[in-house]
């Protein structure tokens, strides 16, 4: 039996955004199915452009190099791994219209849900994640 992975991504950045894939892309790799709702600043990390530049913690710019050095995927390469393994990438409805956000803002491969649409998925989850 398959095992099935929900994460929540509600935060913006660069480490946000290796925490969020690198956890998704590693169970979808194991087998798991895999789904992550992106709500209010986690949309970041896969709004279109946003995505490309993600920004650093203050006083955490070393990580750049040490990314690059250890041959770390970038970020869009970890989202198209993720898209490619089957990782469910839902946006949040309501963040969206708060944000006066639309569908083509973003990513290709992404559903459109709100919070029930992921706790559906959710509810047995055996592992549940928030970042």
């Amino acid at each position: 039996m398959s095992m099935k992975v929900a994460i929540i991504a509600s935060n913006g950045g660069l480490f946000d955004a290796y925490k969020v894939f690198n956890i998704a892309a590693a169970s979808a790799a194991a087998d798991a199915e895999v789904a992550i709702f992106f709500t209010f600043e986690g949309l970041n990390l896969i709004h279109q452009q946003a995505h490309l530049q993600l920004p650093l913690p203050a006083g955490k710019e070393h990580f750049a190099e040490g990314f690059k050095n250890a041959n770390v995927p970038s970020i869009p390469e970890l989202v198209s791994m993720s898209r490619e393994m089957g990782v469910r990438i839902i946006a949040c409805q309501m963040t969206m219209d708060v944000l006066n956000l639309k569908l083509e803002d973003f990513i290709e491969g992404i559903e459109v849900g709100g919070a029930v649409t992921f706790l559906e998925f959710a509810k047995d989850a055996d592992v549940s994640l928030t970042f």
